[in-house]
């Protein structure tokens, strides 16, 4: 044998015993493992940020040819490589806090005193977060600033004192939603759904207590005209509550029995006071022995300085005008651009919480049932008032000419 073949038969001795091997290793499968990471954007209103990672699981084959060199009959082999590839997608959910929404603004022109009804109004925009602004003036004044102002307004709603000021800027009034008024009693509102009452207020002669007993006062208001009583009245003749009860005077006494009141109430020179809350303290220190005033302004007071405050209120047992149970009121202007926020006002003022802060607070009648009254005060069912809708009380002006005519305005 020469030395070339014995080199082939050594070579051949030498792949064969390598073969196994190679059959060994070309018969199992590689796990080649890849991450493919894909991220995917979600925008979704949370306050979170959630990760959710989702493995999904794919495999690919891939064929690698291997080349084996092959001495005499040994056979080829190829080497199979699975590659497996795992995909992990991440879904990021990203934050997205939206804007809070804007609550809006609100403007109220307001005739009724800052005192009385700031902290309900307060109350209302931190309730709401919308901004309130609020322009306080006499009833009277206002009525007269929204009539010149007309659409161009930058009221919302009118608050009056009274109903007289809101009967007299009807026309200027949008129609109130149901929902809201419904629960008030239909005396206490407009026939024509334009405004509604917001709490009650009854006519009241405030008296001295170191002076008089109720056996020294009238029947009703003629017995002022009575020479008695003279020098001894407060009346505030610019106040629209009291310019009201005039008109109420005119609606059942009439004109010519008004005017001969009037004449004969002047003809008594009545102390002239601006407004009802200096009329009370007059009557407690003595300055004068009655007022004409609003029943609650007592009641803060008493709440003040206690049983000792010599004044009392008095109700007319007769009844009459002088009895007049009358409403504070509001309506939502027509040219209003947030009707949305004054009807929110609305019935944030006629709810438990706002009925209860007039009752409890101001000492006002509330005009919603579940509510209860002050204990000090006398039930509205046991008041001899007038049956006089609250819609002929409007007429402002010819009352505000007649006191004119009688000297009580200049």
């Amino acid at each position: 044998m020469n030395r070339m073949s014995r080199r082939r038969i050594l070579g051949a001795l030498a792949v064969g015993a390598g073969a196994a091997p190679i059959l060994a290793a070309c018969g199992e499968t590689q796990i080649v493992t890849q991450e493919v990471v894909k991220v995917v954007t979600q925008e979704v209103p949370v306050e979170r940020v959630v990760t959710q990672i989702v493995e999904k699981e794919r495999v690919v084959e891939v064929e690698k040819p291997v080349e084996v060199e092959v001495v005499k009959e040994v056979p080829v082999v190829q080497e199979k490589v699975v590659t497996q590839i795992v995909e992990k997608e991440t879904i990021v959910e990203k934050v997205v806090t939206a804007a809070p929404m804007d609550p809006g603004s609100l403007t109220i022109y307001s005739g009724r005193s800052e005192s009385l009804v700031d902290p309900i109004i307060r109350q209302f925009a931190d309730a709401t977060g919308i901004n309130v602004g609020v322009k306080y003036a006499k009833t009277g004044e206002l009525a007269a600033t929204l009539l010149e102002e007309g659409d161009a307004s930058p009221a919302d709603v009118f608050f009056a004192q009274d109903p007289g000021g809101l009967g007299s800027v009807e026309s200027l009034l949008s129609p109130l939603p149901d929902e809201v008024i419904g629960g008030v009693p239909a005396w206490a509102r407009s026939g024509k759904g334009l405004w509604t009452g917001i709490s009650g207020r009854a006519r009241v002669v405030v008296y001295n207590t170191d002076r008089l007993t109720e056996a020294d006062l009238p029947d009703d208001l003629w017995g002022f005209v009575d020479p008695a009583w003279k020098g001894r009245i407060g009346i505030p003749p610019t106040n629209s509550s009291f310019q009201t009860m005039v008109t109420g005077m005119r609606s059942v006494w009439g004109e010519d029995k008004t005017k001969e009141w009037l004449s004969g109430l002047m003809a008594n020179e009545p102390g002239i006071y601006p407004k009802n809350t200096p009329i009370v303290a007059a009557a407690g220190a003595g300055e004068v022995d009655v007022g004409l005033v609003n029943h609650y302004y007592l009641y803060r007071f008493l709440a003040e300085e206690g049983d000792a405050f010599a004044a009392r209120n008095y109700h007319l047992p007769a009844g009459g005008p002088g009895s007049l149970v009358m409403v504070a009121g509001a309506g939502i202007l027509k040219s209003s651009e947030n009707k949305e926020q004054a009807t929110k006002f609305l019935d944030f003022a006629l709810s438990t919480v706002g009925q209860q802060y007039f009752a409890g607070q101001t000492f006002e009648y509330p005009l919603v049932e579940g509510v209860k009254i002050q204990r000090l005060l006398t039930p509205l069912a046991d008041i001899d008032k007038p049956s006089i809708p609250l819609d002929q009380l409007s007429d402002l002006k010819g009352t505000q000419a007649l006191l004119r005519e009688a000297g009580a305005l200049a």
